[in-house]
């Protein structure tokens, strides 16, 4: 079993893997991705996505796609894990763990102050792995966010 950087031959493989945890937080419905989508995100001519991948026998059963933040209080650049998922048949042999490991350590590599990202509420399983690696919840923020119509409609200029 290995981790390493997602490749433009992945995509399908990745595609089918963001697909099952839309399935999985019962979100199916409201996945758009497409190959053409993910390729150009993450190999294109401004890459703003990236990520890594767990194989397990040459196939690959998990990722981490992720992109930069950046925190004003320190002064650095983060990383946002936007997504973190390895197939049930392949969990318990620690491709999930690696996964946030190395994310953790292309922190620490360049300097980054942060690794940060959203679990569902009832998501037990992946809070407890979350917790035992020493993330800590935070409790005192909401996530807030504006999409579809409501985001067309606020983009508008307003007359006065």
């Amino acid at each position: 079993m290995t981790v390493r950087p997602v490749r433009p031959d992945d995509v399908p493989a990745v595609v089918a893997l963001v697909r099952e945890l839309a399935d999985y937080e019962k979100a199916l419905h409201e996945v758009a991705l497409t190959g053409e989508q993910l390729t150009s995100a993450l190999f294109g001519d401004s890459p703003a996505l990236f990520g890594h991948v767990a194989e397990s026998d040459g196939e690959v059963v998990g990722i981490a796609l992720w992109f930069l933040n950046f925190s004003t209080w320190r002064g650095t650049h983060g990383i946002y894990l936007e997504d973190l998922y390895v197939s049930p048949q392949h969990r318990g042999a620690g491709l999930g763990r690696e996964l946030l490991r190395t994310l953790a350590a292309v922190c620490v590599e360049r300097g980054y102050s942060r690794l940060e990202w959203s679990v569902l509420d009832w998501n037990a399983s992946a809070i407890d792995f979350y917790k035992a690696a020493g993330a800590v919840p935070m409790d005192e923020w909401t996530v807030f966010r504006l999409t579809d119509d409501a985001l067309t409609a606020f983009a508008e200029p307003r007359s006065h």
